[in-house]
């Protein structure tokens, strides 16, 4: 075993309780224990408070770079690397609607990306409701066929984590029950589909909700459709964009105390190029996404993804919904960890991956390292 290194900090949060005066021992990239900063040896003195890494399921850019623009490793480091440095240690990398060879280039992009905050690939589409296409390219939308199907099955084979959304309306319980027995997370969104048949998919083997209200039917009182289901079935994780313009916060209060467990909410960013970049506009699929006022929009207003990273939506939790700083914290660590099946991180108890960041009170990133080593904050 290498040397251990102790991180002292005022305070640590470690997925489930906060330890004062404490200090995180580390060795060979993997969480020792927290103790009292009296019983740990000399080591990093930290000004701020220690949290986990952040884990972000769906993230399609940052830095400049959009994932369907460039679907190679280079661009999938380069999305990582501007995401670490705000914080998220493990990344979904997210492929939106796009050509079938897009997506072939995208999964081989996956399978040969090295870069250390990369997690896995998340395929938004193409199979979704024409009804709730949201920024997607309509011309693009298709049901699942055989072809696509036998794609992702070797896609789940040769990738890490592999997450597919999908609409119900655009595949089979059977083709769902596919995907689940190979490893992927089948997650419903872009649909127009009914309580019932959400129920279905559910017992099929989907797991998951994509982004939470946006691009689905409605909850209404006599037909609970996608949202309701997504909040009553205690299978479903449901992910969510806090960034004040894709749920109105009333909404969100409202979901979070409805949300049925075990499986509960967790936050997305649903990050474009714009993320750590000076970017005004960016392409997808020849369309021009404008960025104004912490919005990205198409030209004729629908929103087009989120100018925004994890920790913003942290940030947005505790500052503008007034949650307590662990809750935030936990829906962008322990939520998204348990929703892809990962027990070595989303937490700093021991055995985890020294994935964690230090924060300002204000909730804003000084330092961050994976698997205890720091990460270059240097744009």
């Amino acid at each position: 075993m290498t040397d251990i290194i102790a991180y002292h900090a005022p305070r640590i949060f470690d997925g489930t309780y906060w330890h004062s005066a404490a200090a995180m021992l580390v060795a060979d990239g993997s969480v020792l224990e927290i103790v009292p900063q009296a019983q740990a040896p000399a080591g990093v003195m930290l000004d701020h408070m220690m949290v986990p890494g952040l884990i972000d399921l769906q993230v399609n850019g940052g830095g400049g770079v959009l994932f369907n623009n460039d679907p190679s490793p280079d661009g999938i480091a380069m999305i990582c690397g501007a995401h670490a440095r705000l914080g998220t240690t493990a990344t979904m990398v997210t492929l939106i609607t796009d050509e079938p060879s897009v997506t072939r280039q995208a999964i081989a992009a996956g399978q040969a990306a090295t870069h250390v905050g990369f997690l896995g690939l998340h395929l938004e589409g193409p199979h979704l409701a024409l009804s709730r296409k949201g920024t997607h390219d309509s011309a693009l939308i298709r049901r699942l066929n055989d072809a696509d199907l036998a794609m992702l099955l070797q896609a789940a084979h040769d990738l890490g984590h592999l997450i597919c959304t999908l609409a119900p309306e655009s595949a089979s319980p059977a083709q769902i029950a596919a995907l689940v027995s190979a490893g992927v997370i089948v997650s419903l969104g872009h649909s127009d589909c009914d309580f019932d048949t959400a129920r279905a998919s559910a017992d099929a083997g989907a797991t998951m909700v994509t982004h939470l209200f946006n691009a689905m039917s409605q909850l209404g009182h006599r037909t609970p459709n996608l949202v309701g289901a997504a909040l009553d079935d205690g299978r479903l994780w449901a992910g969510v964009i806090a960034d004040g313009f894709h749920v109105e916060p009333a909404a969100l209060r409202i979901a979070m105390r409805a949300k049925a467990g075990p499986a509960g909410m967790f936050l997305v960013s649903d990050a474009m190029s714009t993320v750590g970049s000076d970017a005004t506009e960016l392409m997808l699929n020849g369309r021009r996404i404008l960025r104004a006022g912490g919005r990205l929009t198409l030209e004729d207003g629908t929103l087009a993804g989120a100018d925004i990273a994890l920790i913003d939506a942290v940030r947005y939790l505790h500052a503008a919904l007034g949650l307590p700083l662990e809750q935030a914290v936990s829906m962008a660590t322990v939520a998204p960890a348990a929703a892809l099946g990962l027990t070595d991180r989303g937490h700093l108890r021991p055995g985890a991956r020294a994935d964690f960041i230090a924060l300002t009170p204000e909730v804003a990133p000084v330092a961050v390292w994976i698997g205890g080593r720091p990460v270059d904050m240097t744009p």
